[in-house]
């Protein structure tokens, strides 16, 4: 008599377990993240970094399948070392998550060479549905993101609303942030790795295209824009 087998649901191979390095200089945010991913049987998070040092020293040895980068870093922040990990690994999916308006940092995400991005107030509800876009090849944005990106690609963008942030390259974007962080010129230099007449150099376009007179000026609106 032919021996019959027993194909059960629990003898199905298990989906493959996809690695993510989660880059975030707040404990409480990578644990919450780390809490809402590994309730999915196929996500695990491989390791985690609170710096951009960190987060390549944890790329090169964990090889993870994807990696979750917070903008706002100490020191370098998220879309210098998206650059970073997209020179390193072409193939690698980034899924920036940030704090800041999607108007401002959407774009610029994309075009430093991210796959995604989500504001943390959705983290709850869609960092599940992102990752899984992301790790399948596509790209993640909010519909009001996406639509703001086409327009501009299209031409159709209203420019005459656009902040003047929008005038502001990545790099002077990076450092008015640690301006409003309270960070002066020489710190500045020594977190970015760059000398402190470059950073003076940045700090002088960004009160130029800000249309402030002063370095008190600059320091004011530099604290009122991180903390909005």
């Amino acid at each position: 008599m032919k021996k019959t087998t027993n194909k059960s649901a629990s003898s199905a191979p298990a989906p493959s377990t996809k690695r993510i390095l989660v880059v975030d200089d707040h404990p409480v945010v990578r644990q919450g993240i780390k809490h809402l991913l590994e309730q999915e049987s196929d996500l695990r998070i491989c390791a985690e970094a609170e710096s951009a040092g960190e987060a390549l020293q944890a790329l090169q040895k964990q090889m993870p399948d994807l990696v979750i980068v917070d903008i706002s870093l100490k020191g370098t922040d998220g879309i210098e070392l998206t650059k970073w990990i997209r020179a390193q690994d072409k193939k690698i999916p980034v899924l920036i998550l940030s704090m800041h308006d999607e108007s401002l940092y959407a774009d610029r995400a994309l075009r430093a060479g991210a796959h995604g991005y989500l504001m943390k107030a959705e983290v709850a509800d869609k960092i599940v549905p992102a990752v899984r876009k992301v790790m399948g090849g596509e790209i993640y944005l909010s519909e009001k993101a996406g639509q703001a990106i086409l327009h501009e690609v299209t031409g159709r963008g209203a420019k005459g609303g656009e902040s003047p942030i929008n005038q502001l390259s990545d790099r002077e974007i990076e450092v008015l942030r640690l301006i409003g962080q309270g960070r002066g010129t020489r710190e500045i230099a020594n977190l970015l790795h760059l000398s402190i007449k470059t950073i003076e150099t940045y700090r002088a376009n960004i009160k130029d295209k800000l249309g402030l007179a002063n370095a008190t000026q600059l320091v004011r609106y530099a604290a009122q824009w991180v903390g909005q």
